[in-house]
C-alpha cells in the first residue's frame, strides 16, 4: 500500500497526503501528472490511497474504479425515518435513544450511521473494522462528509471507528457492556446488484460467524444480538436467530434476545 495524491493537488493537499502516509507508515509517491495505475505499475503493483481534498479514494491493482465512501443509502433510511417510518436494523435491535451499539462489521458505514441517527447524542455507537486501510477510508468519509442535513452529519461524526478485528475485541470486553452487538458479515449468496458491496470485498475481512463468537456476543450485550444475512442463508438457524423476515428484500434480519 502506498499514498498519493489526486490529480491536481495544491500544497496543501500534497503535504495532507505525507502526513497520512507518515501516519499510516507506509511510502507516499508523488502524482506528477501519471495516472494511478501507471503508478501502481511503476511501484510493484501494490494497492492505493489516493488523497484529495474532500476524500480517499482505495484503489485496488488491477481494478478500474477506485472504492469511497458514500452514505447514500444511509441518507435515504435517515430520511425514512425523519418521515416516521421505521427502519429493520432499529426493529432486530429494539435500538432506542441512549442506547450504545457495538458494530462488529463496519463495512462502508451505513448501519452505524442510522445507529447512530437513532440513540441520539445520548447515545454511542462503536465500529470496528479489522483492515486498517478500509476503516482509516471510512472513518475519514465520517468526518468530512458534509452533503447532508444537520441532524445526518452529526449522527456520521458521533461514531467511533476502531481498527480491530471483532474476535479478539469481543473477548477482552466486559459482560454487559453494550445494549446491541451487530454482526453484517459478508453474504454466503452474493447481491450482484449490489456495486457498493462489489468494491467492499476487495477490502472486508472474511471472517466465519461461529458459535464462539456469538456466545461472546451475548455475553456482551445487554438486550441483543442482531445478525444480517441473505435471506437464503443457513447461519440464522444455526446460530439461533430469530429472523424479521422482508418479502420484497434479498436480506434480512435476526436477532438474540439476551436480557
Amino acid at each position: 500500500m502506498f499514498v498519493t495524491t489526486a490529480g491536481r493537488a495544491d500544497t496543501e493537499t500534497i503535504e495532507m497526503a505525507r502526513k497520512l502516509a507518515n501516519d499510516q507508515n507506509i511510502p507516499f509517491i508523488p502524482r506528477k501528472k501519471r495516472s494511478v495505475h501507471d503508478i501502481q505499475f511503476e511501484n510493484g503493483t501494490d494497492d492505493c490511497l489516493v488523497f484529495g481534498k474532500n476524500r480517499l479514494e482505495l484503489y485496488k491493482y488491477e481494478e478500474k474504479e477506485p472504492f469511497f465512501f458514500h452514505p447514500n443509502l444511509a441518507m435515504i433510511r435517515l430520511k425514512r425515518l425523519l418521515n416516521g417510518e421505521t427502519d429493520p436494523l432499529l426493529v432486530a435491535g429494539d435500538i432506542k435513544e441512549g442506547d450504545s451499539v457495538l458494530d462488529c462489521t463496519l463495512g462502508l458505514g451505513a448501519d452505524s450511521i442510522v445507529a447512530s441517527f437513532a440513540v441520539g447524542e445520548k447515545g454511542h455507537v462503536v465500529a470496528l473494522e479489522d483492515n486498517q486501510y478500509l476503516a482509516l477510508l471510512v472513518d475519514f468519509g465520517l468526518k468530512n462528509w458534509n452533503d447532508a442535513e444537520k441532524s445526518m452529519i452529526s449522527a456520521m461524526r458521533r461514531i467511533e471507528v476502531i481498527q480491530a478485528d471483532h474476535n479478539d475485541l469481543l473477548k477482552t470486553l466486559p459482560d454487559n457492556h453494550v445494549d446491541v452487538v451487530y454482526f453484517d458479515p459478508m453474504f454466503e449468496e452474493t447481491i450482484q446488484e449490489s456495486n457498493g458491496i462489489k468494491g467492499l470485498t476487495h477490502f472486508a475481512a472474511g471472517h466465519h460467524l461461529t458459535l464462539e463468537i456469538i456466545n461472546e456476543a451475548k455475553r456482551v450485550a445487554r438486550k441483543r444480538v442482531v445478525l444480517k444475512d441473505h435471506f437464503r442463508s443457513t447461519r440464522f438457524q444455526k446460530l439461533g436467530f430469530d429472523v424479521l423476515k422482508r418479502k420484497t428484500s434479498k436480506f434480512h434480519f435476526g436477532f438474540i434476545p439476551v436480557s
